[in-house]
């Protein structure tokens, strides 16, 4: 297995790994990053993309392996947009840019 989710697994002793399915307070979802000492948890009510942070023992039912659903073609857009860190508002920075995909 790879480092993600090392101390985790040892110290919480789970079956934490990117893509599995979760019950955290009986909201399904399924683990999409590595968060330290959390899991990283997209929710299935939320927007790909959107990840929380769980306490890996807090009522929390580890299911089956799934799939990270990818971020949306907007998601991917403005997460560069905070990445250049260019200065400009989201809409001049999409004119700048050609409102290119990330």
């Amino acid at each position: 297995m790879s480092a993600a989710f090392e101390y985790v697994r040892q110290h919480y002793g789970v079956p934490a790994a990117l893509g599995r399915r979760v019950e955290v307070y009986g909201k399904p979802g399924v683990i999409a990053a590595d968060r330290g000492h959390y899991i990283g948890v997209n929710f299935d009510a939320d927007k790909p993309g959107v990840i929380r942070n769980a306490h890996p023992t807090s009522e929390v039912k580890y299911l089956e392996m799934g799939e990270v659903r990818p971020m949306t073609r907007s998601q991917r857009r403005y997460e560069a947009f905070l990445e250049e860190d260019s200065g400009l508002r989201f809409g001049e920075w999409l004119r700048t840019t050609g409102a290119r995909a990330a």
